[in-house]
């Protein structure tokens, strides 16, 4: 007398779920990673020890070019002044980070430091690690 489970059990494994999975965290990360790009331009900055984390501010940018960019705007030098006022006016905690390229005359970046110290506005210099 010869007994055989009728059950027979296969054992390999179905990978179709985990990859199904791991395709989700994928699209995930990328569709999250691209929100939390900083509003900048892409220009040089001078070397330094410390990093820059502020999102929620106003960023100056000044290129070797002498042009200055609030948040990828580009102003005028003389209007700094009063887009500044008319964007910041409204925020409890006014910041500021000023992004001026490697090479820019260092006059420009006080211009701005000036504007915020009459306003009040708290300022961060952006650098790049070392």
């Amino acid at each position: 007398m010869e007994l055989r489970g009728r059950n027979k059990i296969d054992p390999s494994f179905n990978m179709s779920s985990m990859t199904d999975i791991v395709f989700l965290l994928l699209i995930f990360f990328m569709l999250t990673s691209t929100l939390v790009t900083v509003n900048a331009l892409d220009i040089i900055l001078p070397k330094a020890q410390g990093k820059t984390e502020n999102n929620k501010s106003t960023a100056v940018s000044i290129t070797k070019g002498l042009d200055f960019y609030i948040d990828k705007k580009k102003v005028k030098e003389g209007e700094i002044e009063q887009f500044l006022l008319d964007k910041l006016s409204i925020e409890d905690n006014p910041t500021i980070v000023l992004r001026a390229e490697e090479g820019v005359p260092i006059e420009k970046a006080v211009k701005v430091l000036d504007i915020a110290n009459r306003n009040k506005f708290k300022v961060i210099l952006a650098v790049r690690p070392n």
